[in-house]
């Protein structure tokens, strides 16, 4: 049985999903989950083989780091608040000294507590995923959003056997965007101003302290050579950087 955990922010599709999986013989749907902090817990209490997960529940780093760091990975904050992992070309991860969520930072997950990643993509989002193919290896896959439901039944089996599991279109479209001057996690804040949040908003959706926040946006400002927030979205966004 390949035990299969459903980290998905949207109930409908969620709850499909589930019922989809669970009408199969060789697959267990052993929780459902819809935010960041159910997914870690969930995580820790099922141990599953396979987790289903949406690519915005979890930053970048987090997400290569659950799946790939291995369990004596340790991951330290920076004294600026924007901890850096060791994973190469990946976003900040960090893990409370205490063993418990830090309101500020996230938690780094011993590779351990889940088998595989499959992580659905809006088509999109691919451009932000050229730094993550690398470190792919057997351990995350990547499907977009809108494949048919049997080819994510399909990725689930592929991945608990160790296979590879790619949406050629999202490789495609993720190697077909100019080189961006942005990080992942320069474009992971800019992806929520554009949603129209204040600067602590942002830094509360991304564990982020306001001031790394800050930070963040005169870089993208300077890289950009905007003069506001607002025009920096257009650019990147004119630009295929977001």
């Amino acid at each position: 049985m390949v035990r299969t955990l459903l980290a998905l922010q949207g109930g409908l599709l969620r709850g499909a999903l589930a019922q989809l999986l669970s009408a199969e013989h060789d697959i267990e749907i052993v929780g459902e989950v819809d935010s960041p902090h159910h997914l870690r817990a969930a995580v820790r209490a099922e141990r599953p083989d396979v987790a289903v997960i949406e690519f915005d529940m979890l930053p970048v780093a987090e997400l290569i780091h659950l799946a790939t760091a291995g369990p004596a990975a340790d991951f330290a904050a920076d004294p600026a608040g924007d901890p850096y992992s060791s994973v190469t070309g990946a976003d900040p991860v960090a893990t409370d000294v205490t063993g418990g969520p830090h309101p500020r930072q996230l938690v780094a997950l011993p590779a351990t507590l889940v088998g595989s990643l499959l992580v659905l993509v809006e088509q999109r989002r691919a451009r932000r995923l050229g730094p993550v193919l690398a470190e792919h290896g057997h351990r995350i896959g990547f499907l977009s959003r809108d494949v048919p439901p049997g080819r994510i039944v399909d990725g689930v089996r592929q991945l608990a056997g160790g296979r590879v599991v790619l949406d050629p279109d999202l490789v495609v479209a993720a190697l077909e965007v100019a080189d961006s001057p942005l990080t992942n996690r320069e474009r992971e804040v800019l992806d929520v101003v554009a949603e129209g949040h204040p600067v602590q908003e942002i830094a509360d959706r991304l564990v982020l302290s306001a001031g790394t926040v800050r930070n963040h946006l005169s870089r993208i400002m300077a890289k950009t050579g905007a003069r506001t927030r607002w025009e920096a979205v257009r650019i990147a966004r004119e630009s295929g950087w977001l």
